[in-house]
């Protein structure tokens, strides 16, 4: 019998339209023998499902169920795309464990450390990984922009401390572009993170383990036309080359896999995930984890998959049959 899969996209950050693309990308490739796939959009607390056939009707929040014209229609496993809150940050995750719902992704504890950029690198600082050097800021407190000048130096990097896509980061490379740049970060949230720019290459790395069986892709180099990695340079293909494999030596990318490998089991991940680094000189600088990585035409992990030699297909057959079995034990 085909299980009933619910791939589950929108949210409630800027992300919104990057994990629409994702989950009509995922959508398209589930195998149609063994799933039955229905896209459900998270829009704050308006929970739709998206069907040709019985157009929109409303999720009851309840038991995560829907009544269509055939019947209750109740779904077998989750499937999240949501880039950003509620689907990276651990919200759904114990949505779904209260129900009993098997899903996809790194579960409670992993999705929310892992979203929060400054919690992931303080618990990964005494295991001996490199980040660059940061300042945090809260919304209201007092800012002086010399002393952060004085501590991380010219450019610095400002993010929103808990955001993906490149929302609300800019690179500052003075005084005034640094306070516009805090303001602007300020605007996706609460908490931000001002880091040290490091010369090197933009490096990611894709992986998955279910089980036994562990995939690293290829990695990815990344090489953009805009002042850096940006939203523009990420959904614009003449905006960003993206290079798979990574120009790199083969000493140097079996570092970076392992590395990456690493730092997805010491924060418990589960699921497809990309792990972003720069390399400078000889050394690999730690920047993020993405545990819902996006999965549109123009991402990266599906260049990723392309290139280890495994289609998407299979690569979800893999994380829901994982879902499953996780649920099990």
């Amino acid at each position: 019998m085909k299980k009933n899969i619910a791939v589950i996209a929108g949210g409630n950050s800027s992300e919104f339209p990057v994990s629409i693309r994702s989950a009509e990308q995922i959508a398209g490739e589930l195998d149609p023998d063994k799933y039955d796939v229905y896209k459900i959009i998270i829009k704050g607390t308006n929970w739709i499902i998206e069907d040709e056939k019985t157009g929109q009707i409303p999720v009851n929040k309840d038991d995560f169920s829907c009544n269509t014209p055939t019947g209750k229609l109740k779904f077998d496993c989750a499937l999240i795309t949501i880039h950003g809150t509620p689907g990276e940050d651990g919200k759904l995750q114990g949505y779904f464990e209260s129900l009993n719902i098997p899903y996809t992704t790194s579960g409670i504890l992993s999705s929310s450390l892992t979203f929060n950029k400054k919690a992931t690198k303080l618990f990964l600082k005494p295991f001996g990984i490199l980040s660059p050097a940061s300042i945090y800021l809260y919304k209201g407190e007092l800012i002086k922009t010399e002393t952060i000048i004085d501590k991380l130096g010219l450019p610095v990097f400002v993010k929103p401390n808990q955001s993906g896509s490149s929302f609300g980061v800019t690179k500052a490379d003075n005084e005034a572009t640094l306070e516009k740049a805090i303001n602007h970060a300020f605007e996706e949230g609460d908490e931000i993170i001002i880091e040290e720019f490091i010369e090197g290459s933009e490096i990611t790395c894709g992986l998955l383990k279910a089980g036994s069986k562990e995939i690293i892709f290829p990695l990815c180099e990344i090489v953009s036309k805009n002042e850096f990695f940006d939203y523009e340079a990420k959904y614009t293909p003449s905006k960003a080359e993206e290079i798979v494999p990574a120009r790199i030596s083969a000493d140097k990318t079996r570092e970076c896999q392992s590395l990456a490998s690493y730092i997805y089991s010491a924060v418990d991940c589960k699921g497809i995930v990309r792990i972003d680094f720069i390399l400078s000189g000889d050394k690999f600088y730690f920047l993020e984890v993405n545990t819902i990585p996006g999965m549109s035409a123009e991402s990266i992990i599906p260049k990723m998959a392309r290139k280890y030699g495994i289609s998407l297909k299979e690569l979800y057959t893999l994380v829901i049959d994982d879902a499953f079995i996780r649920y099990q034990t």
